[in-house]
Parts: structure tokens; C-alpha cells; sequence
């Protein structure tokens, strides 16, 4: 699986197209990190740079391809929304920009970065962006981590 780096509108708008806008499509499972760490004398590492990245894996119900994965680094805001009780986690479309030097996901075509103050959308923006065709992901099964329910 071979990531392809997304540089302007026309990446987008392929992307968009070649992913059905997500429609139909959940968003499986994510994963962030950060180069913060502690090491084993403990002391702290940390970096100058933005440098919060996240992978989040969506499927789809339609084919070619089925599931995509995307790479945001340098993320400089993420806000998820869990869908309540008693309602799906379907998305229906989503938004995908390049605005003002960064990349924009949100789970509804409708949704502007100057508008998220109502905090009813999940939505991700990053200096960059890649993605990947992870049609081999699909089902169920957790692909990031092991789940333990000690």
C-alpha cells in the first residue's frame, strides 16, 4: 500500500472522486501520535514542529476501493463527534480543502472552516495530507491495535 501525497485542488478533487465523496462510507478507526516522548531516564523529548499526525481509516460500501486510509501531519486542530445513541455513523458526503495553506476533512459537505464553532461535526485539518487505497481492511477486525478489555 503506497501512500500519494495530495498537493492541491486537483489531488482533492481526484481523491473525492475516486472515493465516491464518502458517501456510504464510516469512519472505521484512527490513530495519532506525536514525537513527545519519555525516555528511559525519563526525561522529555519534545519537538519544535508541529508534530501531531494522525491516520484515520474509512470503508465504504462500494468498490475500488472499498477503504482508504488518510495521513494528516502536522495537524493543527481535530475535533471528533461521536454519533449519540440510537443513531447511525454513516456519512453521507464530506468535505475535503485546501484552505489557507492547510487540508480540511470534514464528515458533511456543508461544513466551512470559519463555522465550526457548533462543534456538531467531526473535521481534521493539517499542513498535509496523504492517502492510500486499504481495500485489504475491510470488516470488523481492528487494524491499528489490539483491543484488550482487561
Amino acid at each position: 500500500m503506497e501512500w500519494i501525497e495530495v498537493k492541491d485542488s486537483k489531488d482533492i478533487e481526484n481523491l473525492l472522486d475516486k472515493f465516491g465523496g464518502f458517501h456510504d462510507s464510516c469512519l472505521k478507526e484512527l490513530y495519532m501520535w506525536t514525537d513527545s516522548y519519555v525516555d528511559e531516564n525519563l526525561s522529555m523529548g519534545v519537538s519544535p514542529e508541529l508534530d501531531t499526525n494522525v491516520r484515520i481509516l474509512f470503508q465504504r460500501q462500494f468498490r475500488d476501493p472499498s477503504a482508504i486510509e488518510l495521513l494528516f501531519e502536522g495537524v493543527t486542530q481535530f475535533h471528533i463527534v461521536p454519533s449519540p445513541i440510537n443513531y447511525d455513523s454513516i456519512i453521507y458526503d464530506a468535505k475535503l480543502i485546501l484552505h489557507k495553506g492547510l487540508f480540511y476533512w470534514a464528515d458533511a459537505y456543508d461544513w466551512e472552516p470559519e463555522d465550526y464553532s457548533l462543534h456538531t461535526n467531526s473535521w481534521i485539518s493539517a499542513k498535509s495530507l496523504k492517502w492510500r487505497d486499504a481495500s485489504s481492511w475491510m470488516g470488523k477486525q481492528n487494524r491499528y491495535g489490539v483491543i484488550n478489555k482487561e
